[in-house]
């Protein structure tokens, strides 16, 4: 027999918690306390609050799941999120 299936849902992160932790409203409208991802931290994918993300929970804690997708934003590639300082603003000593 096979390990158990994990299932996948996909959500809101809606705060940043301490220690790699975030709180996510689920599509379903459960909330529920993630952590990044392993693979997530290896590559040094950001979250932040407003992000969509794809979680996966374990069916014996319906309470924690692992963050393990950052969908990318609908915003078109050349603009910048409002209060960011434009590209080139700082110069190399």
């Amino acid at each position: 027999m096979a390990k158990e299936e994990l299932i996948q849902f996909e959500g809101l992160v809606t705060e940043i918690l301490p220690d790699a932790r975030y709180r996510v409203q689920l599509d379903a409208g459960h909330e529920i306390v993630a952590y990044t991802a392993g693979k997530m931290k290896k590559n040094r994918i950001k979250t932040l609050a407003g992000d969509r993300v794809t979680i996966e929970m374990s069916p014996y804690d319906l309470e924690k799941g692992r963050l393990i997708f950052r969908h990318k934003d609908e915003r078109p590639a050349g603009m910048a999120p409002r209060g960011a300082p434009p590209r080139g603003q700082f110069r190399r000593r």
